[in-house]
């Protein structure tokens, strides 16, 4: 197959159109090297669906935490919430701490 042959061909033809070349670079350009190519959107995209998600557990995060200080605008609860949680205790109080056999962890053995 010569050269004048392969000019010839149909598909050669079309892509050897300048509009065709240039139509293509203008694709790869930006796809590949342009600001605001394909390839940065799909980057930012990314990245948008990732604080979204992390909005979303810190919002539930707030309602929780609002929840949680409502409960403890009662005295009650919150002498509760002290005692079961930093084992606080009133005065001349005694405060004795059972743990099961099952709820405690077991040295391993060497």
């Amino acid at each position: 197959m010569s050269f004048s042959e392969f000019r010839q061909n149909k598909w050669v033809r079309f892509i050897s159109n300048k509009y065709i070349l240039i139509l293509i670079l203008f694709i790869v350009w930006m796809i590949f090297f342009d600001a605001n190519s394909y390839l940065i959107h799909h980057e930012l995209d990314n990245d948008i669906n990732g604080l979204e998600d992390n909005a979303e557990f810190y919002q539930k995060e707030i309602d929780h935490d609002k929840t949680f200080i409502k409960k403890m605008e009662d005295s009650n609860e919150m002498e509760k919430f002290a005692r079961e949680k930093y084992y606080l205790k009133k005065e001349n109080e005694d405060i004795y701490i059972i743990e099961h056999e099952d709820s405690i962890k077991k040295e391993e053995k060497r």
